[in-house]
């Protein structure tokens, strides 16, 4: 196991020094957990995406709604018309006059096993009616009701209804995995802004120390030329080391500020909040099968299923190309009786029977091609799917194989550059004292500053290309090498109960 004692204390006291200069201005101090945990909630992305599958979720609702039976009242309180018309039978104008209302209630239900409609109306109306012609009027006054029931079944055509629902539940699916695609993008961009921004805490606090250094070597130096044991030249370069030392500070602030604020825009939080973060730098070899990580990768990855749901779209998509301008036919059935009188009571006092039989097709005859050429289309398009999705499979196995190719060399850089680091203490600690003793030049001591400086930097950086790359391996396998277990990508269901 590899620590960072020293780092972790680093960040202890810059986060002290940060509260100390900010004052009475409450600061954020983040884990790389705790980051995760916020981002789930507060990420604008992930926000977006998750509104986007409730959009759907909403949809498939509607949908299902839809399926049950409907309930609808169509009212029409008053109707007054008067025209003046021909009548051939008696060649003879006449004029007509008719004043009703009238209103209808009806149970819909669809069949989604056939896709038939089934439905059940009741139309009561009340009308007043009168005619003249040839000085003669006639006139009625009464009520109807009729009552009938329904049923409408296409045929030689594909289940519009059944097809329709099963768009819906694939849109659906497909954005709960995006959103679930979301959170793992997330959390590798969460990753990467906090290691980042980490990475520019530590170089501030190296930078600290080098001005540390700096000021010492320059005092050092200072009282050596008052004393006359060293020429003025030794101190105009301690003076440049003291000014550069200064000035790497003033930079690695600044860095360190943008860091801040990318970190805090990828989290959701507002730019005027301040934030640091702590963790504790480890590197624990860990070992990859990668005849696992493959298998896992090619099994359970979110996009091959995706590439399901896009194939079934496409196959459903050649269904209804080949439907069009195609035959097809329709049948209707309805059922009912029909009564009217002057008296409400007695409407159904002689009722009259209303059946009604009607088949109806459509024979397309000729389209010039068109059909054809729709269908020659999406079987090209298909084909070109197909092909896609194979090379997106090889894709995910070398990604795999690169990422576990890579683990290993980075292990083997940790080491170097953990021996670096102590190398370069060892031979700046042994140069201070032959510096104090006037037997190295400012410029040399500088260089052996610069060399552990960046010793430093290199092994920080070293763990944490390691440990992003686990993370990689992890999003791309979705299977947690470190813990030895799979990874189940937090759905919006579990995300809601989290935040409850």
């Amino acid at each position: 196991m590899i620590k960072r004692d020293f780092l972790k204390k680093a960040v202890l006291v810059l986060a002290a020094a940060s509260a100390i200069e900010t004052g009475a201005q409450a600061q954020i101090v983040m884990t790389m957990e705790q980051a995760l945990e916020y981002s789930a909630q507060h990420n604008p992305d992930l926000i977006n995406s998750r509104m986007s599958m409730e959009r759907y979720e909403q949809n498939l609702i509607a949908q299902k709604a839809s399926l049950k039976s409907r309930f609808t009242l169509n009212l029409e309180p008053l109707s007054y018309s008067q025209s003046r018309q021909f009548d051939s039978r008696y060649s003879d104008w006449y004029t007509n006059r008719s004043l009703s209302s009238s209103g209808t209630f009806s149970i819909s239900q669809p069949i989604i096993w056939t896709d038939a409609t089934l439905s059940l109306n009741n139309s009561l109306s009340w009308q007043n009616n009168e005619s003249s012609i040839g000085g003669n009027t006639n006139s009625n006054r009464a009520f109807s009701n009729r009552l009938y029931l329904s049923l409408t079944q296409p045929i030689f055509t594909y289940n519009k209804t059944k097809m329709n629902m099963r768009q819906i539940e694939m849109n659906y699916e497909n954005a709960r995995i995006s959103y679930a695609l979301q959170m793992l993008n997330v959390e590798r961009n969460i990753t990467s802004q906090f290691y980042s921004l980490f990475v520019s805490q530590q170089n501030l606090a190296i930078s600290e120390s080098e001005l540390e250094n700096a000021e010492k070597n320059f005092n050092i130096i200072k009282d050596k030329v008052d004393a006359d044991l060293v020429t003025k030249d030794e101190y105009y370069q301690a003076e440049l080391n003291l000014a550069q030392s200064r000035s790497s500070l003033e930079n690695q602030r600044v860095s360190l500020e943008n860091a801040k604020d990318n970190f805090k825009q990828a989290l959701g939080i507002p730019l005027e909040e301040d934030i640091i973060v702590v963790c504790d730098i480890e590197a624990d070899p860990v070992y990859v099968d990668i005849n696992k990580a493959l298998e896992s990768a090619t099994t359970t990855r979110l996009e091959l299923r995706q590439r399901q749901i896009s194939r079934e779209q496409q196959e459903m998509s050649m269904v209804q190309v080949k439907d069009n301008d195609s035959f097809s036919g329709n049948i209707s059935l309805s059922l009912g009786i029909m009564g009217d009188s002057e008296d409400f009571n007695h409407v159904y006092d002689n009722p009259t029977n209303n059946p009604r039989v009607a088949i109806s097709f459509s024979v397309p005859i000729f389209d010039w091609g068109a059909r054809k050429a729709r269908i020659k289309a999406a079987e090209i398009e298909r084909k070109m799917f197909e092909l896609s999705a194979e090379e997106e499979l090889k894709s995910i196995e070398m990604n795999v194989r690169s990422t576990c190719r890579s683990l290993d060399n980075l292990l083997g850089q940790i080491s170097i550059a953990e021996q670096s680091q102590k190398n370069a203490q060892l031979t700046y600690d042994l140069n201070e004292e032959r510096y104090r003793n006037g037997e190295l030049t400012g410029m040399q001591m500088n260089q052996f500053q610069t060399q552990l400086s960046n010793s430093k930097m290199s092994y920080t950086q070293a763990i944490i290309n390691y440990k992003v790359q686990l993370l990689n391996l992890k999003i791309l396998t979705l299977y947690d090498f470190e813990k030895d277990e799979p990874v189940a990508p937090m759905t919006y269901e579990q995300s809601n109960d989290k935040k409850k």
